[in-house]
């Protein structure tokens, strides 16, 4: 296993060469780093859900390069989704849609739908443009992780979760720290209206401005599968609480104007919601380093980028539970 930091557009070459070959190649996103395959291989995708310890019924989303390349991936593409992806790709948006004929089982956890994306991250994007030249379709990338475990915003945190299991073939491309820090928003277009699945940096309210028919899908109605859709995901193996007074030798996490309690080990102390985001992961990492067995979260309030936040938290704090 290589790791490629600052990576000419050569060896963003020999990154494409080594998917098309079926090798595994973690690359950044502008929300995490991923860890891809090509989508129509199956082999290759069967070593990531083996890397990743991932339940194969749970589907993976495909990153393309540009828009052009959708209608590889799906089928009877709603008029809705078509503007969605004009307006928010490249960008921290994945749309889910029926899935077409290239779409295999592997990918798509058995279902009839296929998530798809366009990353805004100039190293992604040059990745699957070069993978393309080679024939390639498109790169099938979950976090770069153990499932369930806390996603990596950082190539160390890459090599931390994942180093150990990749093969001498397999490559690691150090783009910088990712610029949003939480997955992408979900929406599920498979339906007469569209309706968020995940929340993310593309946020309800900004969605609303392009249509008034975006809302929140409840989650227990739904059917249909997702990333990052189970009550338990994104934990560290310290207990996260929500809120509170931490106790003695506790981690904590707060935004800037909250002052730190006595005794509590500050992990960090973001200034804005942006920050945060950008942020927790490496957070929730720091507290594992240090051994702490909980960390006290003061999650953010309000809605847009804050939900996505509070979200990734309670799920962070549902397996610690009970």
């Amino acid at each position: 296993m290589e790791i490629i930091s600052n990576p000419t557009q050569d060896e963003i070459k020999k990154a494409a060469q080594a998917l098309k070959d079926g090798h595994l190649v973690a690359f950044p996103t502008e929300t995490v780093y991923g860890l891809g395959a090509d989508a129509t291989n199956e082999k290759a995708v069967s070593r990531v859900y083996s890397v990743k310890a991932r339940p194969t019924d749970h589907p993976l989303i495909v990153h393309m390069s540009s828009i052009s390349q959708l209608g590889k991936w799906a089928i009877d593409i709603p008029e809705y989704a078509v503007k969605l992806a004009k307006e928010f790709w490249p960008g921290p948006m994945t749309l889910v849609l029926k899935r077409s004929e290239i779409a295999k089982d592997f990918i798509t956890g058995s279902q009839e739908n296929v998530g798809v994306r366009v990353p805004s991250h100039p190293v992604a994007l040059s990745l699957l443009i070069e993978f393309e030249k080679l024939g390639g379709l498109g790169i099938a990338a979950p976090s770069a992780n153990r499932f369930g475990a806390v996603s990596p915003t950082t190539v160390e945190a890459v090599y931390e979760e994942i180093g150990n299991s990749l093969s001498e073939k397999d490559l690691i491309i150090d783009g910088g720290n990712c610029s949003v820090g939480v997955e992408s928003t979900i929406i599920n277009c498979t339906g007469m209206k569209p309706n968020i699945l995940r929340p993310g940096a593309v946020t309800p309210s900004i969605l609303n401005l392009n249509s008034n028919e975006i809302h929140t899908l409840n989650l227990n109605l739904m059917e249909i599968k997702s990333p990052g859709l189970l009550q338990s995901h994104y934990s560290p193996r310290a207990r996260v609480i929500l809120g509170g007074v931490p106790e003695l030798g506790a981690g904590y996490i707060a935004l800037s104007d909250i002052s730190t309690p006595s005794g509590a080990k500050r992990l960090a102390a973001p200034e804005s919601i942006e920050d945060f985001a950008k942020g927790i992961y490496e957070a929730l990492r720091l507290g594992d380093r240090l051994g702490l067995e909980t960390i006290v979260v003061v999650p953010p309030i309000g809605q847009g980028l804050a939900l996505a936040i509070r979200d990734r938290l309670e799920k962070a704090a549902h397996k610690k539970k009970s």
